[in-house]
């Protein structure tokens, strides 16, 4: 079996378009995050607890950025009625942050706002959006949806 180069043209065209999805993904995000008078930051912290309330040294592990900034970015959130800190029934000294009724609400306004990334999504079949997910789980060294 013959080994790709990381420099072969196929590969630096995906590494590029990867690059271009990214970007305007971004940019749409954050227009959509300035809608709601929300840096990026705090709408991808709103959309993380959205999901489920987290611990905060968690939310700063999967943002890959220090808890000191999560903290912050929290602190604003939780000002505005958007988020609140509860103590972690599993253990008390830990503290979880997790969305008020208005952050669920602002969260899913802000996720039907995103078309960029679920418009072109559309155009491809289930099984290719599948195959897409499953490749983008195996660059990430995720484990293989279930």
């Amino acid at each position: 079996m013959a080994t790709t180069s990381r420099t072969d043209p196929l590969t630096l065209e995906v590494v590029d378009l990867i690059g271009s999805v990214v970007a305007r993904y971004h940019d749409e995000y954050e227009e959509a995050a300035s809608r709601h008078a929300l840096t990026g930051a705090q709408a991808r912290v709103l959309g993380l607890l959205s999901l489920e309330a987290t611990p905060m040294r968690r939310i700063a592990q999967k943002l890959k950025c220090e808890p000191s900034n999560v903290t912050g970015i929290v602190d604003r959130l939780e000002a505005r009625g958007l988020v609140e800190r509860r103590p972690d029934p599993a253990d008390r000294r830990v503290k979880i942050a997790a969305t008020t009724t208005e952050g669920r609400e602002t969260a899913r306004r802000l996720r039907d706002s995103l078309h960029f990334a679920r418009e072109p999504l559309a155009e491809l079949s289930a099984e290719e959006r599948t195959v897409l997910r499953d490749l983008l789980r195996r660059m990430l060294g995720e484990p293989p949806a279930a």
